[in-house]
């Protein structure tokens, strides 16, 4: 009896685990309004920087006052994010997504009618402080839903909105701004996050399983109990080095390309879309290899790939456009095989009561930790005058890779742990 009852047990487990790795129609609904709403998120931060060549100019401020323009919402979402860590645990993640996405809209529209460089630095801080909180639920919502075995999956097509911002935001954004103003990519970004924002206002159920455990009863506390943990420290030290790379490349990579290796300005968005086009493919297809071949090992693969493409990107001198498109693309990918892996990999680190308040210390220390990287990127990087070619872009390349060089040590750690918890868990 006592044999037969557990062979149906395991039969029991063996089928859960199966249907685990199937996606209703509700699941597939999820997913996809999350990766529309990353879109607008990511959007907003990421079309700034290809503005840079429009914008420099047009409001007469230096590289410098620029790199502070990109690095303050980050500082901004940082803070957010840290004082909502505490009060992130106790409240319907559905609740909390809605009202910081309707505060990010606001500080869009706010960034859409700037006229001068002070009125744009106080937009970027409307939109950090509740930009910065966004991406930090919707990932929480997403390890609540979904099994660390298809997480892969499920961050391969949300980390899409990465690529899907440069192949439909940022080469429409460049038009509008070439062609109107640099203030209406913008107003392009609010009418559609208003659109999404009513759509999961109606549609997104209730996310409220994380209410069902022990917590703490004062918010502070619960902060306090989340920043001490050992292993989730480790999990914010890699953190604080995976953001460098971006942060630090990503505001001076349209005018390298513009004054050092002489791409038309027209042309910029070709570029950007050709990118992206391959990104959307290679997006899901990394999620699923993320999955069946192991979270570290995709990490470790996108690391070296992007290591090395990086060294070879910020030593370009003038370039055939589609040589620079076609490191553009082998680059991208490395960057993407990194993020997807490593954002599977970190949300297996907290406990279910503890992911909300986890994920917004997490996003906080990624965006303050962008912020610097973005900041000291702009002090490294030296204009002499205008349309002259930037000095020391190759300075920020070997930064960036030293820093992706000590990401790899600290993640073969978090690995080893996450798959432990796992194992004990499951036994």
């Amino acid at each position: 009896m006592k044999s037969g009852t557990r062979w149906a047990n395991i039969e029991k487990v063996t089928f859960l685990e199966k249907s685990k790795h199937i996606f209703t129609p509700y699941d597939k609904f999820v997913i996809a309004i999350l990766a529309l709403l990353q879109f607008t998120v990511v959007l907003d931060f990421m079309v700034l920087s290809p503005l840079g060549a429009i914008l420099m100019p047009g409001l007469g401020i230096s590289t410098s006052q620029f790199g502070l323009v990109v690095s303050v919402y980050a500082f901004s979402a940082g803070a957010s994010g840290l004082c909502a860590a505490g009060f992130a645990d106790k409240f319907d993640r559905k609740k909390m997504l809605l009202f910081f996405y309707s505060g990010f809209v606001c500080g869009t529209l706010f960034c859409a009618i700037a006229n001068s460089y002070l009125p744009l630095l106080c937009a970027r801080v409307i939109t950090g402080i509740f930009g910065g909180v966004i991406g930090s639920i919707s990932f929480a919502i997403i390890t609540d839903m979904f099994s660390m075995q298809v997480r892969g999956r499920v961050m391969g097509v949300v980390q899409m909105a990465f690529a899907a911002s440069q192949v439909l935001g940022i080469p429409v954004g460049l038009y509008l701004a070439t062609h109107f103003d640099w203030h209406a990519p913008f107003l392009m970004i609010a009418a559609l996050a208003i659109i999404i924002g009513v759509v999961m206002a109606i549609k997104l159920k209730p996310v409220i399983g994380h209410l069902q455990g022990s917590h703490d009863k004062n918010a502070f506390i619960h902060l306090w109990h989340t920043t001490s943990n050992p292993f989730y420290i480790r999990g914010f030290a890699a953190t604080m080095l995976l953001a460098t790379g971006g942060f630090m490349i990503m505001p001076f990579s349209t005018a390298f390309l513009v004054n050092n290796i002489l791409v038309p300005e027209t042309r910029l968005s070709e570029i950007f879309f050709i990118t992206g086009i391959v990104s959307i493919v290679t997006g899901p297809f990394l999620g699923k290899q993320v999955d069946k071949y192991g979270k570290y090992r995709l990490f470790l693969f996108g690391s070296i790939l992007s290591i090395i493409m990086v060294m070879i990107y910020t030593h370009l001198g003038p370039t055939s456009i589609w040589v620079v498109i076609l490191i553009n693309i082998v680059l991208y990918t490395g960057i993407s095989s990194r993020m997807i892996s490593s954002s599977a990999l970190i949300s297996g680190v907290p406990d279910m009561k503890d992911r909300g308040a986890y994920m917004g210390i997490n996003s906080s220390i990624q965006q303050v930790s962008g912020g610097i990287a973005a900041f000291v990127a702009g002090l490294i990087v030296y204009q002499p005058a205008k349309n002259a070619p930037l000095q020391h872009f190759d300075t920020v390349g070997y930064v960036t890779a030293c820093t992706m060089l000590i990401t790899l040590f600290m993640m073969f750690f978090i690995d080893r742990e996450v798959s432990r918890k796992l194992h004990t868990a499951h036994t």
